[in-house]
């Protein structure tokens, strides 16, 4: 459930990159920076664990950022 929905994010943010490229950046921030709590509290968790727990949230931050900058560089090669 929570790949579908890591999934509609990063197209949401992509697709919004590209439309509105400076107004993109705050849906994203504000989304990397509700998984890096994932990623913290996960982290929190003894060993081996707490890199289990938190690597879902630091993959999904790192697509998250991939797809918001994808956009923005793809609007950017726009010929017009």
């Amino acid at each position: 459930m929570m790949v579908v929905g890591i999934v509609v994010v990063c197209a949401v943010l992509a697709v919004l990159a590209f439309l509105v490229p400076r107004l993109s950046r705050h849906p994203e921030r504000g989304t990397q920076r509700t998984l890096g709590l994932g990623t913290r509290a996960g982290g929190k968790a003894p060993g081996i664990l707490g890199r289990l727990f938190s690597k879902p949230f630091r993959s999904s931050s790192r697509a998250v950022g991939k797809s918001g900058s994808a956009g923005r560089r793809a609007r950017g090669r726009m010929p017009f």
